[in-house]
């Protein structure tokens, strides 16, 4: 059974697998639900309601360039959110019926102006992102896990 993704509604708990094929909207839903990760947005269970920070999300991809363009368009979503979320008055941002919809949930000032803050600071934080391709993934594992895994730390 194939079902339509909803970005905005998609509970974040656990894990989640994106199949997609080419030109569907794959990396703009995957900044959607990184956007909300950092927010800590949308939590029904307080277990899983506190906002994360980028090295705390993974995400995995094929290749070296998807990992690149991942971290850029994900940083470039962060601060485009974050101005969203400051601005106030003065010329109207672009309309972005997703960011409009977060806002609904962030409709008292200082929780806005909280909520903008930490989507700059993770913008500011993507250098540190855990955006991997699969082997790049395996082979830090193995090196921050030598000891446990038997492995010497060199290879």
């Amino acid at each position: 059974m194939i079902t339509i993704l909803d970005p905005l509604h998609l509970p974040l708990h656990g894990s989640r697998l994106i199949e997609a094929s080419a030109g569907t909207g794959k990396t703009w839903t995957i900044a959607a639900l990184y956007l909300r990760l950092i927010l800590g947005h949308g939590a029904k269970d307080e277990r899983f309601a506190r906002a994360l920070l980028p090295e705390d999300i993974l995400v995995m991809t094929f290749t070296r360039a998807a990992t690149q363009e991942l971290k850029e368009r994900i940083r470039d979503r962060l601060q485009t959110a974050a101005q969203y979320f400051r601005h106030t008055t003065g010329d109207p941002m672009a309309p972005d019926a997703l960011l409009e919809a977060l806002l609904v949930d962030y409709a008292d000032p200082r929780v806005r102006a909280q909520a903008a803050h930490q989507l700059a600071l993770a913008a500011d934080a993507m250098d540190d992102s855990a955006i991997f391709t699969i082997d790049a993934w395996c082979q830090r594992t193995l090196r921050e896990h030598a000891f446990a895994t038997g492995r010497d730390r060199k290879s």
